[in-house]
């Protein structure tokens, strides 16, 4: 008998040092995701991203001062030139986001233009003056006669990213 429970208790220590553990199909998806994206800023998961689409329909329920903790997916249509300071993200054909970084705590590349992304953070409803506007037109590159066409202010959709995944460069 004590042979027998010495027996069993080295049979189940080595099949629980050696039992291989299986990742599951979520997991092995997101470590492959991870793979094809660079990370900026906080650490996020790729689970409830919002498309663009469905972004927009919470924005146009928005009010001025109204905030909403968001995940979303896009793709870059514009990036401050100067530093990667900021950048406006696609909502639809006419539609854009601007996005600033929690607390200058990163930046993009400056290359990104293009560039499929994931965002994290909170959006709002904001009313950007002329001289706010003239600036990002400035970093942005835009010419003189541009900038001085920007005479009024403007109701935008904001989010401060608190992360943001880009899909890497195939290469």
């Amino acid at each position: 008998m004590k042979y027998f429970i010495q027996f069993l208790v080295v049979t189940l220590l080595l099949l629980t040092c050696c039992k291989k553990e299986k990742k599951s199909d979520k997991e092995i998806k997101n470590v492959h995701k991870e793979a094809i994206y660079n990370s900026f800023g906080e650490k996020m998961s790729f689970d409830k991203i919002l498309t663009s689409e469905a972004l927009l329909t919470k924005f146009n329920t928005l009010k001025t001062g109204d905030t909403l903790n968001v995940k979303f997916a896009s793709k870059i249509k514009e990036v401050c030139s100067k530093k990667g300071c900021w950048m406006k993200l696609s909502l639809s054909e006419e539609t854009e986001v601007m996005v600033r970084f929690k607390e200058y705590g990163f930046f993009m590349p400056l290359d990104s233009e293009g560039r499929e992304v994931v965002v994290n953070g909170k959006v709002f409803l904001k009313e950007t003056g002329v001289a706010e506007l003239q600036h990002y037109a400035t970093d942005a590159g835009k010419s003189e006669d541009e900038i001085a066409k920007i005479t009024a202010l403007k109701k935008e959709f904001f989010i401060e990213a608190s992360g943001v995944l880009m899909k890497k460069n195939k290469g």
